[in-house]
């Protein structure tokens, strides 16, 4: 049996709507048609998404390509992978001649694709594994998605440790903390790309904040030639099904841009 910890695929997807009118469509074809059929096939361990509300991008920070992202969604899948990842897409190919792909003509996704899970951590005071983190409740995730030069420079080694030792640490001891699961992946030509998605039980911006006070990154190692880029830090909310209002403006109700 597939476990998070014996995975070896996890697919990340960063949408991006086109316009505010079309956030409650997108959440009700997803959370009630999309979400629920990937959900059903053998091959998926697991899936689950996330809000970059307003409030969540105030306090947060983020840079091209996914500067105007919207949401997260990931979905973990089973071993043998290939497999897995073969029904998956025969799913969407299937629901797309079915007419339920709506999403297509007011979505874009500047960053997607498939991820190694690195590491697993967890707060003792949670008192769960790392296989059990992706399934426990969470208020949101706190998510850190940068990029790295391909081949990757000497100095790099020095950063993951450091983000090891001392980044993943000092997050897991921040209150509403719950854990972390860490990834890697090239969808992005000639540079790798890691992802960080901490588990949270507290508000995601009140997280935000406490993170923000932890000044981390003044105990990062010199990497003079190390090229980092931050593509996303900061905090999005989980998804309830039927509270989808976080984008309305009353101006633009009823309003149809296409």
């Amino acid at each position: 049996m597939t476990t998070p910890s014996t995975a070896t695929q996890v697919f990340f997807s960063f949408p991006q709507l086109t316009h505010p009118r079309h956030h409650r469509d997108y959440n009700a074809w997803h959370q009630l048609d999309h979400q629920p059929e990937n959900l059903a096939l053998s091959g998926v361990i697991h899936g689950a998404r996330w809000v970059r509300s307003p409030d969540c991008r105030a306090v947060g920070t983020a840079t091209d390509p996914l500067r105007d992202v919207d949401y997260l969604a990931m979905y973990w899948f089973a071993e043998p992978a290939e497999e897995s990842i073969r029904q998956w897409r025969e799913l969407g190919q299937a629901t797309r001649q079915q007419g339920r792909r709506p999403d297509l003509s007011w979505t874009r996704r500047p960053l997607m694709g498939m991820f190694h899970p690195s590491r697993g951590y967890v707060n003792a005071r949670a008192r769960i594994s790392v296989d059990a983190l992706p399934f426990r409740p969470n208020t949101g995730v706190y998510v850190s998605v940068t990029a790295y030069d391909d081949p990757l420079p000497p100095q790099g080694d020095a950063r993951f440790e450091w983000y090891d030792r001392v980044v993943i640490p000092a997050m897991l001891d921040v209150p509403g903390v719950v854990g972390v699961w860490t990834f890697y992946g090239k969808p992005i030509d000639g540079q790798t790309v890691r992802i960080a998605l901490y588990y949270l039980e507290a508000d995601p911006v009140e997280v935000a904040e406490a993170v923000a006070r932890l000044d981390l990154d003044a105990t990062a190692p010199p990497t003079p030639e190390l090229v980092e880029r931050p593509l996303l830090i900061g905090p999005l909310r989980t998804i309830q099904p039927w509270r989808w209002d976080w984008f309305d403006r009353p101006d633009d109700r009823g309003k149809d841009t296409e």
